[in-house]
């Protein structure tokens, strides 16, 4: 019965607010990716939209829209590698899960070693909610 109620530890609670956080991030980088990738059809349609209007841009204009997703796109890469690592730093073992507390009974969290083709090392963060 212990084993049940293991992931109600109050030390486990740093470790699930970073899962949590960890997991919004990657929510919103897939909210942002998608959208990224329809960008070029949402400005089709601004731009057909303008062309009505016969509006000419602004002279020395340019349209920086494109280069802002791609930076916001990498700014949240690093955020969320940056929260990996801070959730492989509070895990206490490695290669097997842990039970943590998410909200809605026992999720696991848990880091894989993982072996690349070139012999590196790694770990794999997985999340089972």
């Amino acid at each position: 019965m212990s084993s049940n109620l293991e992931y109600l530890d109050p030390a486990l609670i740093p470790l699930e607010q970073k899962v949590i956080a960890y997991l919004a991030a990657e929510e919103e980088l897939r909210k942002a990716t998608v959208a990224a990738r329809n960008l070029p059809v949402t400005e089709a349609k601004i731009a057909e939209a303008e062309a009505e209007f016969d509006q000419r841009p602004a002279t020395g204009s340019f349209d920086q829209e494109a280069d802002e997703v791609q930076q916001k796109l990498q700014n949240m890469h690093e955020d969320l590698e940056a929260l990996r690592q801070e959730v492989l730093e509070l895990l206490p073992v490695r290669d097997e899960f842990v039970k943590v507390n998410l909200g809605y009974g026992p999720s696991r969290v848990g880091a894989f070693t993982v072996t690349a083709l070139d012999g590196a090392v790694d770990y794999e963060l997985r999340i089972v909610h």
